[in-house]
C-alpha cells in the first residue's frame, strides 16, 4: 500500500466485510471471534493497516493513521453494538427455560426411611434397655486378648485362623464378635452388670446369608443368682416384641468357649405358627441366635469371682433377625442400596 487511495478501497472492503459478518453472528463467542479477526493487537486485519504506515509518504502519514483510527473506531462500535443484542438475547433464551411457572403444583418431596438394619438395632435397643440394659459401643479394632483369650477361646480354635479372621498384625484384628466389649466392661465395672453390645463385626465369610461385615448385639447380664431362666424370660420378652406375641422360644445343647452351658436359640415360627412351613423348614422353629451361662473362666479373666456371681449372654445377628422378619432371601440385598427394596420396609 503507497497512497490514500488505497487505503480508502481497503477500509471500504474491511467494512462491507464487517457489516456482512455481523448479520451472520448467532451467539456472543462467535461475535468475540469474529471481532479478533478484526481488533487483535497482532493478527487483526485492521491492527495490520499500521504496518503499512512505512510504505506511506511522509506528508501522508498523518492523514494515513486518522483514516485506520476511524476505521477502528467504527469497528468497535458495530461490535459492540453486536456483542451487547447478542447477550440480551442469550439472557432472554437463558430466562425462558430456567423461569418457573408458580402456578404448577410442587413436587411432593419424598420420606426416606431408616435402614433395615437401624429399624431392628433400634428396636431390640429399646426393647433390653427398656429392662434395664445400658449400650457399650467397643471399639472394631480389637486385640487378640479381648477378642479371644480372655472369651476362653483355645489357641487352637478354628475362629482364630486367617481364613476366617481378619488379622491386622499379629495381636490386631478386626473384631469378630462384639463380646469383646463385654469383657472391657466386666474389667472396669463391679456387678451389678446389664449391658447390650451392638456394632459392626468381620469375618471372612461371604454367601446369600453370610457376609464379611455385619452387625452383631451382644447382651451380658451378671449378678447373684443369674440362671437360664433368667436368660429365657428375657429372651422371651424379646422374641415377644419382635416377632409377635404367640412367639416362643426353644434351647437346645450347643458349645461356645465363653459360656457353659451353651444354647442354640429357636423361636416358633412367626409365619406358620409351628405348623410347618418353607421359611422354618418344615420343622415349625427357626434358630435365631447363641447364648449360655457365662463361662467360670470368663468371669475370673475380669477379675469377678465365680462362686460369688454368675450371669447370662447372647449374641444376635441383627441382619439375620431383620432378613427372617421381612422375608430377605439373600444378605447382599442389605447393602446394596436398592431403594426398591428399602423403601418398603419402614416401622418408623
Amino acid at each position: 500500500m503507497e497512497n490514500l487511495n488505497e487505503l480508502s478501497e481497503v477500509i471500504s472492503q474491511i467494512k462491507e466485510e464487517i457489516t456482512n459478518g455481523i448479520e451472520k453472528l448467532e451467539n456472543s463467542r462467535m461475535a468475540y471471534e469474529f471481532r479478533k479477526s478484526f481488533m487483535d493487537n497482532k493478527a487483526g486485519k485492521i491492527s495490520a493497516l499500521m504496518k503499512e504506515m512505512r510504505n506511506i509518504p511522509g506528508e501522508q502519514k498523518a492523514a494515513f493513521g486518522k483514516g485506520i483510527n476511524d476505521l477502528k473506531n467504527w469497528a468497535a462500535g458495530k461490535f459492540e453494538e453486536i456483542d451487547a443484542a447478542l447477550k440480551a438475547k442469550e439472557a432472554m433464551a437463558r430466562y425462558e427455560s430456567e423461569k418457573i411457572d408458580v402456578t404448577m403444583p410442587s413436587v411432593k418431596p419424598e420420606l426416606g426411611n431408616l435402614h433395615p438394619v437401624t429399624q431392628i438395632r433400634s428396636q431390640i435397643t429399646d426393647i433390653f434397655t427398656s429392662m434395664g440394659f445400658e449400650v457399650f459401643e467397643g471399639s472394631e479394632i480389637e486385640t487378640d486378648y479381648y477378642n479371644f483369650t480372655a472369651l476362653n477361646t483355645p489357641a487352637d480354635h478354628p475362629a482364630r485362623d486367617m481364613q476366617d479372621t481378619f488379622y491386622l498384625s499379629p495381636g490386631f484384628l478386626l473384631r469378630t464378635q462384639t463380646s469383646s466389649g463385654q469383657i472391657h466392661v466386666m474389667e472396669n465395672k463391679k456387678p451389678p452388670i446389664k449391658i447390650l453390645s451392638p456394632g459392626k463385626v468381620f469375618r471372612s465369610d461371604d454367601d446369600a446369608t453370610h457376609s464379611p461385615m455385619f452387625t452383631q448385639m451382644e447382651g451380658l447380664v451378671v449378678d447373684k443368682g443369674i440362671t437360664l431362666s433368667d436368660l429365657k424370660g428375657s429372651l422371651d420378652t424379646l422374641v415377644k416384641k419382635v416377632f409377635g406375641e404367640e412367639t416362643t422360644t426353644r434351647f437346645r445343647p450347643s458349645y461356645f468357649p465363653f459360656t457353659e452351658p451353651s444354647v442354640e436359640v429357636d423361636v416358633s415360627c412367626f409365619e406358620c405358627g409351628g405348623k410347618g412351613c418353607r421359611l422354618c423348614k418344615g420343622t415349625g422353629w427357626i434358630e435365631v441366635l447363641g447364648a449360655g451361662v457365662v463361662n467360670r473362666k470368663v468371669l475370673k479373666n475380669c477379675g469377678i469371682d465365680p462362686d460369688e456371681y454368675s450371669g447370662y449372654a447372647f449374641g444376635i445377628g441383627i441382619e439375620r433377625l431383620a432378613m427372617l422378619k421381612y422375608g430377605i432371601n439373600n444378605i447382599k440385598l442389605l447393602y446394596e442400596s436398592d431403594l426398591r427394596v428399602l423403601k418398603q420396609i419402614n416401622e418408623n
